[in-house]
C-alpha cells in the first residue's frame, strides 16, 4: 500500500469525499458526487487520485466480533523489557498474527503496544493475557481494559 504523499493538498471537495467515504465506504459514486457537489466523472477521478496518492489506503467490510461469537472485547497495553525493544517489528508481527487480535497500535510513552482483541469469553481473555502474552520473555507487563461499547463519532476532516 502506498504511503500518503506529504505534498498531497486536500481541498474542501476532497475532504467531503473522504468524510462521506469514512462514514459509508459502500456509498455509490452517484450519491458521493451529489454530496460533494461535483459531476460523477469528476468524483470518480478524485477518488482514484486519492487512492493513487495513498490518502485512501483501502476499502473493507467491518465485521461485528459478536456476530462471530466473540462476545468480549478488550484493550491490552503491553510494555516490553528494555532489552527487547531492539526487535519491535518482530513482536508487532507476533501480535498481529494472534487469532484474537483486531488491531495493533505501536505507542509512544510508557507502554509499547495497545492491542484491541476480541475473544469468546472471560476465560479466553484470561488465557490470552496470562498464558500467552505474559509468558513471552519480551513482555515486562500488561494491563487489560474491557470494552463495554463502541461509539463512532463524526469523522471531521
Amino acid at each position: 500500500m502506498p504511503a500518503s504523499d506529504s505534498s498531497t493538498t486536500l481541498d474542501a471537495v476532497d475532504r467531503t469525499i473522504l468524510s462521506e467515504l469514512s462514514r459509508n465506504g459502500r456509498i455509490s459514486n452517484t450519491e458521493l458526487a451529489a454530496r460533494a457537489g461535483i459531476a460523477e466523472s469528476t468524483c470518480l477521478k478524485r477518488v482514484r487520485a486519492l487512492q493513487a496518492a495513498g490518502v485512501i489506503v483501502g476499502f473493507h467490510a467491518e465485521i461485528s466480533p459478536a456476530a462471530l461469537g466473540l462476545h468480549l472485547e478488550a484493550l491490552i497495553t503491553i510494555r516490553l523489557h528494555a532489552h527487547a525493544r531492539g526487535d519491535l517489528r518482530r513482536f508487532q508481527a507476533y501480535l498481529e498474527q494472534l487469532p484474537a487480535t483486531q488491531r495493533v497500535y505501536f505507542l509512544a510513552g510508557d507502554r509499547d503496544f495497545l492491542v484491541h482483541v476480541a475473544v469468546h469469553d472471560a476465560a479466553a481473555l484470561r488465557e490470552l493475557v496470562s498464558d500467552t502474552l505474559s509468558l513471552r520473555p519480551e513482555v515486562a507487563s500488561t494491563s487489560t481494559s474491557l470494552i463495554f461499547a463502541h461509539a463512532v463519532g463524526p469523522r471531521g476532516l
